[in-house]
């Protein structure tokens, strides 16, 4: 099972930032498009951090490890970083699912959206998500394929011009043991609790937060 987060601060740069850390109770196999931590294997932990808008670092992996250390993160684990406020994360669960996420909607954009098109400004939608049976490597990789598309469905559903943002990122936590679930689609038995849970999750930050004028007519 992977708790709720912590959400705790940072000082850097003079200022306190905050930062959500989870901590499993065992290692965990997990499937992540994270720059720290990122692809298939066992993770012991999650952080999620607040950087600012203009962050322009080109060794992100590196400053979410400096982070970890701080803490006394040991072993393996996952590293996301975000452009809002962490402590505005969202949870959302389904059918033994559970979901958080932090979503930042000010930079939407189509997934081919021509190369000028693409805004530069730090926006994410990071989702992290704990499903409680052993999911095969095949089913966490189509699990991360069902979370975006639940996310982009969310994100139609606004009226935003866009699928997600340049930075977005997935991460996929399960047991290590117990019988195999070899599918992770929408429709198969994990796939649908996901998709479900992060759909609501993040249409309930974007009817909150995304203001009418940046919506599409219709």
């Amino acid at each position: 099972m992977l708790s709720d987060p912590l959400l705790t601060e940072r000082h850097e740069n003079g200022r306190d930032v905050p930062l959500l850390v989870w901590r499993a109770g065992r290692p965990l196999r997990a499937v992540s498009t994270a720059p720290l931590g990122g692809g298939l294997g066992v993770r012991r932990w999650v952080l999620n951090a607040t950087v600012p808008m203009s962050y322009d670092r080109d060794d992100p992996a590196d400053h979410l490890a400096g982070m970890a250390r701080r803490l006394g993160l040991d072993g393996p684990g996952v590293g996301l970083l975000t452009g809002v406020d962490v402590g505005e994360v969202v949870t959302r669960s389904d059918g033994g699912v559970r979901v958080w996420a932090t979503v930042g909607l000010g930079t939407p954009v189509p997934a081919a959206a021509p190369a000028v098109a693409v805004p530069q400004r730090v926006g994410t939608v990071n989702i992290v998500a704990y499903v409680p049976a052993r999911l095969g490597d095949a089913a966490l990789v189509n699990a991360v394929a069902t979370a975006t598309e639940a996310k982009a469905q969310a994100i139609a559903e606004l009226g935003l011009p866009g699928t997600g943002t340049p930075t977005d990122a997935v991460t996929i936590l399960c047991p290590p043991d117990g019988p195999v679930c070899d599918y992770g689609g929408p429709r198969s038995t994990w796939g649908a609790p996901l998709a479900r849970a992060v759909h609501a999750a993040v249409l309930a930050v974007g009817a909150d937060t995304v203001p009418w004028s940046d919506r599409l007519p219709g």
